[in-house]
C-alpha cells in the first residue's frame, strides 16, 4: 500500500513496509517485479517516494522475525536502500547513523533514538543503563 501525501502540486508517496519487504526479499516474483517498477520509476524522478521511520523500524523487525535475516544483513541492505538520493527519508542522518549499534545488538529503537539524538544534537531521557552509557561515549 503507498498513502499520498501532496504538498502544493507534488504528490510524495509514502511507501508501506511490504513494497520495502517485497523488494528486498524477492518472495513473490509478480510483487517483486511491481516493487523494482515503483523504485525505477522513483530514481527516474517520475514518483516521489517517502519513507518513514516506523516503517524502516517495521521492515527490520520482519526481516528480523519472520525471514530470520541477521543483522548485519538487515543493517547492510537498509544502508545501501536508505541512502539513494532519489528517496526521501524521513530522519536520513538519524537512521544511517543507527546501524553499528543495531549490528552491536542493541535494539532498532534504542539505535535509532541514539543516533537521531546525536545528528540532530539531542539528548535521550532514558532509565536504560545501555543507553546512558552509549550516549555519554558519544
Amino acid at each position: 500500500m503507498i498513502v499520498f501525501l501532496k504538498i502544493g502540486l507534488e504528490m510524495i508517496n509514502i511507501i508501506d513496509t511490504n513494497i520495502i519487504l517485497r523488494y528486498l526479499v524477492g518472495d513473490s516474483e509478480i510483487l517483486y517485479k511491481k516493487s523494482v517498477d515503483i523504485f525505477k520509476k522513483a530514481e527516474a524522478g517520475e514518483l516521489k517516494l517517502l519513507i518513514k521511520v516506523v516503517v524502516v523500524a517495521e521492515t527490520c523487525f520482519v526481516l528480523e522475525s519472520f525471514y530470520k535475516k541477521s543483522l548485519n544483513e538487515i543493517a547492510s541492505c537498509m544502508e545501501v536502500l536508505l541512502s539513494q538520493k532519489w528517496l526521501i527519508v524521513e530522519d536520513r542522518k538519524g537512521l544511517l547513523g543507527m546501524w553499528t549499534n543495531y549490528r552491536n545488538k542493541l535494539h532498532f529503537v534504542d539505535s535509532y533514538l541514539l543516533s537521531s539524538a546525536n545528528a540532530n544534537k539531542y539528548k535521550v531521557l532514558s532509565f536504560d543503563k545501555e543507553i546512558k552509557e552509549l550516549e555519554a561515549n558519544n
